[in-house]
């Protein structure tokens, strides 16, 4: 008989390519052998995978004006969702953690209730605002659950240094690449022309939500050096700032005179334009000071586009310096213009490094093969 699992999964499509994750893991699942059923919200669509069954649930949980009502709906879509993967006869609900609350207990609490075991994928293993954010609610379901996965190595020792109490097994499962669910666009020129970007340019990308973390000033700091050594670059920021102001980034624009050499589109990016960003460019930058793992990363990889990372053990765990991809010194804006400017230098090594980054993530992040992994783990647990 084939495992019944339940990924249940309330963020789904809003705000993010999120969903894609989802669709990875329940196609490789299903491919493995393994009878999945996805619950997610109404603003997700249905990938109608042979074999996979969809449900929507959870019910206008976002965008409403009162927290109290979104939270009140959340919890009718946890009710009806878990009520019917349980008389579906599933034995593990799979949950996806970017942060603990209540709600989260709520889940726990209810499943454990009707009799099924608890599997997590933790995103962001620690807050990097807030390193001591609900620990108390952590730890307790932490210690709970009957299984925990991290996407790296690094995440799993961040996790066992910080919860030194928690002796629940922890499987390390990669995060898949997102080839299945992107349209490569070839057309450069019709991309640049559709999002006004100048043809002639050297185009960088930094692209996904602006937070403190992810480092877009040590980018802008570099660029003045490059524009220096390459006065064809142009830098486009795709991404709306996420509690953070961007007049810190504006006001360094503005101090080393680099308006003419980027494009701001400082705002939530529509699926349907995504492609488009990454057809414009010809180099996606990286500059993290601070990550667990990337779906940045390996959407631009799967897009077939060479990065440049900083050297944060999860992002070099997946680039190899002048390989698949080039790495700088996190942090360190010097670092930065100066491996800019030798790759911008050398577009035979550029065009062969994206080549090769791009097999790598295709070879190595196949969701395939990571079905294969969570299958394994869900069997160590009934």
């Amino acid at each position: 008989m084939k495992e019944k699992v339940a990924i249940i999964d309330s963020l789904g499509a809003h705000g993010s390519s999120h969903h894609f994750y989802l669709f990875g893991q329940a196609k490789g699942l299903e491919k493995s052998g393994v009878n999945v059923s996805i619950y997610t919200n109404n603003v997700t669509k249905d990938p109608n995978y042979e074999g996979v069954k969809f449900y929507q649930f959870y019910k206008d949980i976002f965008g409403g004006k009162s927290k109290l009502f979104s939270a009140i709906r959340y919890v009718f879509g946890s009710i009806s969702s878990l009520l019917h993967a349980r008389f579906n006869s599933v034995k593990i609900c799979h949950y996806h953690l970017f942060h603990v609350n209540i709600l989260v207990f709520f889940d726990f609490i209810l499943s454990k209730i009707l009799g099924m075991k608890v599997v997590y994928t933790i995103h962001d293993v620690v807050s990097f605002e807030n390193a001591r954010s609900n620990d108390r609610l952590s730890n307790w379901i932490y210690k709970r659950a009957n299984k925990i996965i991290t996407h790296n190595k690094f995440s799993k020792e961040i996790f066992r240094g910080h919860y030194k109490n928690i002796n629940t097994e922890i499987d390390i499962i990669p995060h898949g690449n997102y080839v299945p669910f992107l349209e490569v666009k070839e057309d450069k020129i019709l991309s640049r022309n559709y999002l006004r970007i100048p043809q002639e340019k050297k185009v960088l990308l930094f692209f996904g939500m602006i937070k403190k973390v992810k480092g877009l000033e040590v980018l802008l700091q570099a660029m003045k050096k490059v524009i220096a050594n390459n006065s064809d670059v142009f830098l486009v920021i795709a991404g709306r700032v996420w509690e953070n102001d961007f007049s810190i980034y504006q006001k360094i624009i503005n101090d080393n005179n680099l308006s003419d050499y980027c494009l701001i589109h400082n705002k939530f990016i529509p699926h349907e334009d995504v492609d488009h960003y990454y057809a414009s460019a010809d180099l996606v930058v990286l500059p993290y000071k601070s990550i667990y793992q990337s779906g940045v990363l390996m959407m631009s990889m799967s897009y077939e586009k060479a990065v440049i990372v900083s050297d944060l053990p999860p992002l070099i765990e997946v680039v190899e310096d002048m390989k698949t991809g080039f790495v700088f010194e996190s942090e360190n804006s010097e670092s930065l213009s100066e491996k800019l400017n030798r790759i911008l230098s050398d577009t035979n090594k550029l065009e062969e490094v994206r080549i090769e980054g791009s097999n790598h993530i295709k070879s190595k992040y196949d969701w395939l093969e990571i079905g294969k992994e969570m299958k394994k783990s869900y069997q160590s647990i009934l």
